[in-house]
């Protein structure tokens, strides 16, 4: 099986998110991750997907925790900096 699409792992991470009672503060066009060593959550815009930066941080998410886990989308980046990168984005 090869590996999974951005759209594969939102729609997984959605699912989730259902299944655990969270899903319902997430926005239609939205997406929740998990940032910095206390995994805080934040709900973002699926427009980030489009920014070369945001990938990259998808890239190293992948790399560090792979995709197939039970927590949903985890970012490996400090909270400031990943407050930072979305401060920016908007």
């Amino acid at each position: 099986m090869g590996k999974p699409t951005i759209k594969q792992i939102l729609k997984r991470c959605s699912s989730l998110g259902r299944k655990q009672g969270e899903a319902a503060d997430v926005p239609r066009g939205h997406f929740a991750v998990y940032v910095g060593e206390n995994r805080s959550r934040f709900v973002v815009p699926i427009s980030y997907l489009a920014h070369p930066k945001f990938q990259s941080l998808l890239r190293q998410a992948e790399e560090e925790f792979g995709f197939d886990h039970e927590r949903g989308l985890t970012i490996p980046c400090e909270e400031v900096v990943f407050r930072s990168l979305t401060a920016a984005l908007n």
